[in-house]
């Protein structure tokens, strides 16, 4: 049936309007994309629990313009939860995705990624992740597999615990579980110290150096998302690549492969992984630790005083 006779169908319950609209240029359409939310709600959506999203949206499919859009726009059906948040520039409400009929409604609003905070809505300036956004300049994911295993070894030796992910894109990102007992500047601070040391140990391949055309070829750390109100893609999201990729937890002996490639995991791959591997991050808020004990051992470890004022910041 094509959209012009189907301009409504029912996923989930939620009704769907235009559900053969292709939103990606292979063809995926916007009821295949709300097929792959709820194929995916389990183990999405406990990522997702009691954090405020931004929406990715693509009204014209991938191709056309990108909205990223924050605010919770009026037509909103009442039963989506929401949650207003102090910024800067004044008070934002947002969506928080609590159920699968929200996946679906986002998809009807033609949101491609929801993206998601650092931190949940009970405690907003408290994270409970700490991720560094490993982001190579040019088409080198080696390079990024490089940074994440050896970040891996450094927290491995802070008695950390940490998550891999790609992006769906060049990059993977790498998540510490936190216990929220602090704000976002110490564990940014936390964070700055622990790349430094990393730089340390590999100064040929990775930096910190922000502006680009410093970076001589190496990978930037990039600390920036672990701050208030800075986002990131959500597991399990598509992105908006003309393979229709997927941000996807990995375990951490995939990264040994060097023939991993982010174009492995894809809207019409995932499932089945999910259904054969589970999720590789179901256990990870069972893992949230405490970055004051780390910031001791990084201490001990470079023989100075890191860059962290972990102890001296504690959010009470």
């Amino acid at each position: 049936m094509t959209d012009q006779v189907e301009a409504k169908a029912v996923v989930g319950s939620v009704p769907l309007s235009h559900p053969g609209k292709v939103l990606f240029p292979g063809g995926v359409t916007k009821r295949a994309l709300a097929d792959y939310y709820l194929s995916v709600a389990g183990v999405m959506l406990p990522h997702l629990k009691a954090r405020a999203l931004a929406m990715e949206r693509y009204p014209d499919g991938i191709d056309g313009p990108r909205i990223f859009q924050r605010k919770v726009p009026p037509c909103f059906p009442g039963w989506i939860e929401r949650v207003t948040l102090e910024r800067v520039d004044g008070k934002l409400t947002q969506v928080v995705c609590a159920d699968r009929r929200t996946l679906v409604y986002l998809v009807d609003q033609a949101c491609v990624t929801p993206h998601a905070w650092l931190s949940r809505t009970d405690l907003p300036d408290q994270p409970d992740q700490l991720v560094f956004d490993l982001d190579p300049s040019g088409d080198d994911f080696a390079a990024a597999r490089f940074a994440a295993l050896a970040l891996r070894a450094l927290l491995d030796e802070l008695e950390l615990p940490a998550f891999a992910k790609t992006t769906g894109k060049r990059g993977i990102h790498v998540t510490v579980p936190l216990d929220r007992s602090l704000g976002f500047a110490p564990v940014r601070s936390f964070a700055r110290a622990l790349a430094r040391e990393l730089v340390a140990r590999h100064p040929s391949r990775l930096t910190v150096e922000q502006r680009r055309e410093r970076r001589g070829g190496r990978l930037y750390l990039d600390l920036m998302r672990n701050a208030y109100a800075q986002m990131a893609v959500a597991p399990y999201a598509v992105r908006a690549t003309a393979q229709a990729t997927v941000a996807t937890p990995l375990a951490w002996e995939e990264l040994l492969d060097p023939s991993l490639y982010p174009d492995r995991f894809t809207l019409q791959t995932i499932p089945r992984r999910v259904a054969k591997r589970g999720d590789p991050w179901a256990a990870m808020q069972r893992q949230a630790c405490n970055l004051e004990r780390a910031a001791g051992r990084l201490d001990a470890l470079t023989g100075a005083g890191a860059d962290s004022d972990c102890g001296a910041r504690r959010k009470t």
